[in-house]
């Protein structure tokens, strides 16, 4: 397998520019992915490194050889696409083996293992002769991953393999694909819009916007540290508070939002100074305790520490997600989302969060 470096590269289509400075670095056998809105260049990424565009500048290396120029069928890389695209008039097995008309088996394997090998891998023993129209979407894509595989390519690119599939099956086969991944050890640039399977399956995860890596990390950072607020807002849902620093004291700092006092974990900002800051829905919780601001219990039976966060809300509505309910609610004229356990039981309610649950972020969107 093979490192993947991609290095300030930039892609332009006369006035319009698709790619802007774009580096990554993808470590050998990591699963890595690109994950933003539609028109955010990861495809255009993930099409530069399949030599399917080329950069207006900038470089893209396999381990140490410079990839400008070399055609994609001398790129050793294995590619799944949205639509599958597999040969109608051929069967299963002879989908599978396409790729091995140009490259010799590993391992010395014969044609036919490695096909039957392949099939095994991805769960379709058995399904070698029939026409892919007999098959599911999801068993089609299984196929679509087995051609790709089979000349035991450096590098797998998949792009948006799983976005026509419905959602159970988006989640049981992404599961299969990661497991097969990992199994091989195959270095993988993997696109896809959906921030809850990038967060599922991936060692990283880069964040595009505007043809721009928005950050790099691990699915935990992007989630629990997101650097801005693009990518707060993003990666999960999230309530993003902009305003103020007040003050300082111990190891808080109190941030002046919408003429409220609110305290966060203390941040190296002036008196003065603007502060964007997010806390997730999940860490706010409903207030049982005094209205004086002293620490009260929560209705999930966690204890804030004092002095306790409080917003007054009210609420707008609820939906039922069956292991929790999303709250939609306004404070002070702004959106806010909690998740609690159940409904609130009327059109108001009061939530509380504890300081270190807010996390300063970049403010532009």
């Amino acid at each position: 397998m093979v490192d993947l470096r991609v290095d300030a590269v930039s892609k332009r289509y006369g006035e319009t520019t698709a790619l802007a400075d774009v580096s990554l670095t993808i470590a050998d056998g990591e699963f890595f992915t690109l994950v933003g809105p539609s028109g955010c260049g990861k495809t255009t990424t993930l099409r530069a490194v399949a030599g399917f565009e080329s950069p207006t500048t900038g470089e893209i290396r396999f381990g140490d050889r410079e990839m400008t120029g070399v055609p994609p069928e001398d790129r050793d890389v294995g590619i799944v696409f949205q639509s599958y695209a597999l040969f109608p008039h051929m069967s299963v097995a002879e989908n599978v083996a396409y790729g091995l008309r140009f490259r010799d088996p590993p391992d010395g394997q014969s044609v036919d293992e490695r096909v039957a090998d392949l099939l095994d891998l991805v769960d379709l023993s058995g399904t070698g002769e029939r026409d892919p129209s007999e098959l599911s979407g999801g068993q089609q894509q299984r196929v679509a991953l087995a051609r790709a595989l089979a000349p035991n390519p450096q590098l797998l690119l998949l792009d948006e393999p799983m976005s026509a599939l419905d959602a159970r099956l988006r989640e049981r086969l992404r599961q299969q694909v990661k497991q097969i991944q990992s199994d091989l050890g195959i270095t993988t640039l993997y696109v896809t819009h959906d921030q809850e399977e990038a967060l599922a399956v991936s060692d990283r995860v880069a964040v595009m916007r505007d043809g721009r890596v928005e950050q790099v990390g691990t699915p935990q950072d992007m989630y629990r540290r997101p650097e801005t607020r693009f990518v707060a807002e993003f990666v999960g849902e999230n309530n993003v508070f902009e305003g103020r620093v007040a003050g300082h004291a111990g190891e808080t700092t109190t941030v002046t939002v919408d003429g409220e006092d609110l305290l966060i974990s203390r941040v190296d900002a002036t008196e003065g100074e603007s502060v964007a800051f997010c806390v997730r829905p999940e860490a706010l919780s409903v207030v049982d305790g005094a209205a004086d601001g002293s620490a009260g219990d929560t209705a999930d039976g966690r204890t804030l520490d004092a002095p306790a966060n409080r917003l007054s809300a009210d609420v707008e509505y609820a939906e039922f997600l069956g292991e929790a309910v999303r709250v939609h609610a306004t404070w002070n004229g702004r959106d806010l989302v909690v998740r609690l356990p159940d409904e609130p039981n009327d059109g108001a309610l009061t939530v509380g969060f504890d300081p270190r649950s807010a996390h300063v972020v970049e403010g532009d969107r």
